[in-house]
């Protein structure tokens, strides 16, 4: 029987989920998973995963205490949240999870650094090895020096939105342990400056920002891992097949488990060592001289970050009505328990129409099931609706 696509691509390349639904994770058995903003958000939002959100909200008031404000809740819940979907994460891979710090610390070296301690941290309390958490970090030069810091201090990192050679030349001079070249996101720009509707695969501008990077590492001996991301087509994933690592939507893994034929091996360290390139020396100037002269990756690099940007804003905006509707919900509760002990006369666990001291028309109300007695469930109900009514 013919193999799947799929299954030749994880003989030649370690193939990553990208994405943060945890049933689409179990569905392919990616060995590694990466999650960024959007996918966070995207996730939180799904019924399936409301548990992971309402309990995370509920540490994250325990540990600020009652007198906290929301805005401090929130913000105390934010990194948990993308560490909780981690943890669930790891649960069902054997790999690497990659979490990402806060995309509006991109600039700012040593926030980076304490942001990515204290995920780390979070890791660790919930008994993982940091050896199966990469941190993302967005490939600025600022971002860069920080993960040169932190694989110092054995916390690995995921340099993610990295268009240029110049950005892979400084990760792997800094040492980091893995890349996430963005293959799609090129292509968009590609397209949108040039007015072309569509590249033959192996002319795909990404496909080619990503063959460049790969060879670069694998003549020169680096060690820092190559992991194509962002596809747009198959075409893109199968052109870069062999590549250390490629991280894929549900959606074009769906089309990789359900199509058969032959995959060629495209990227190769031994091919490689051919590869038509001079070494270059990298330092900051040189980095910024090379990302002023890449209209690409400086437009798709800031694009990057302001779009991730925007979906933290908008998980912290969800967070925050989570927690409202939370607060709101446990408030009744304990009035529904309150007023349940006010009419609960004997103790009995119900509320005879003897007992009720209001009128009839609220008792027939209550009495959901009309057996002629409120329950203390029947009495939350009651009060829920009664609330939701008058939101």
């Amino acid at each position: 029987m013919p193999t799947t696509l799929l299954d030749q691509l994880k003989e030649m390349t370690i193939v990553v989920a990208d994405t943060g639904d945890i049933q689409a994770i179990q569905q392919f058995t990616p060995r590694d998973a990466t999650t960024n903003p959007s996918l966070i958000t995207a996730a939180a939002q799904m019924p399936q995963y409301q548990n992971i959100v309402d309990e995370t909200l509920r540490i994250a008031r325990h540990e600020c205490g009652l007198g906290a404000t929301p805005d401090k809740v929130v913000s105390v819940a934010f990194d948990r949240l993308a560490v909780a979907f981690g943890l669930e994460i790891l649960k069902i891979i054997p790999g690497r999870v990659s979490t990402e710090v806060d995309a509006r610390l991109s600039y700012d070296t040593e926030a980076t650094i304490a942001k990515a301690r204290e995920l780390i941290s979070l890791y660790q309390k919930a008994g993982i090895d940091r050896e199966r958490v990469l941190i993302k970090i967005a490939s600025t030069w600022e971002g860069i020096k920080a993960a040169e810091v932190l694989e110092q201090e054995g916390i690995h990192c995921n340099l993610t939105l990295l268009f240029g050679l110049h950005q892979a030349i400084a990760c792997a001079e800094a040492k980091v342990t893995l890349i996430s070249p963005f293959v799609g996101r090129i292509l968009d720009w590609y397209k949108k400056a040039t007015g072309k509707e569509s590249y033959a695969p192996h002319e795909d501008p990404g496909v080619i920002s990503v063959t460049r990077i790969y060879n670069y590492y694998k003549k020169f001996g680096y060690t820092t891992e190559v992991m194509g991301a962002s596809f747009r087509n198959i075409d893109e994933v199968t052109e870069l097949a062999g590549c250390d690592l490629l991280t894929i939507s549900p959606s074009i893994l769906s089309i990789l488990q359900n199509t058969t034929g032959e995959l060629p091996r495209k990227l190769d360290p031994q091919t490689a060592q051919n590869f038509p390139i001079d070494r270059i020396e990298m330092d900051k100037d040189t980095f910024d001289r090379m990302h002023q002269n890449d209209p690409m990756a400086s437009e798709k690099l800031t694009e990057g970050i302001n779009g991730f940007t925007k979906a933290l804003v908008a998980l912290e905006r969800l967070l925050a009505e989570r927690l409202r509707r939370l607060e709101g919900e446990e408030t009744l509760g304990i009035a529904a328990r309150q007023m349940f002990r006010v009419y609960d006369l004997d103790g009995d666990g119900f509320i005879t129409r003897e007992e009720w001291t209001g009128t009839d028309a609220v008792f027939d109300a209550l009495d959901v099931n009309q057996d002629g007695k409120i329950s203390a469930e029947e009495m939350a109900r009651g009060i829920g609706a009664a609330y939701l009514l008058s939101a």
